[in-house]
């Protein structure tokens, strides 16, 4: 049988890297978090960012926190 693709993912910050101030400002922009949110998440790291997202959502929040310097995993 063939093997299913993976239909939804969950975006986990396993962590946040040297500029955190930027990677909260862009979890800030891919999500609803507000800053106290976003900054708990990111000093909290590894996290979970978004459930349930699809393979196109969780590669655009990989790019864009990649980008800031955070590591992200997709689970």
């Amino acid at each position: 049988s063939p093997v299913e693709e993976k239909s939804t993912f969950t975006v986990v910050l396993t962590s946040a890297g040297a500029t955190k101030i930027q990677v909260i400002k862009e979890l800030r922009t891919l999500t609803s978090l507000g800053l106290k949110e976003a900054k708990d998440l990111v000093d909290g790291a590894p996290k979970t960012i978004k459930e349930n997202a699809t393979k196109e959502e969780a590669d655009k929040m990989k790019k864009a926190l990649e980008a800031q310097g955070a590591k992200i995993e997709l689970k």
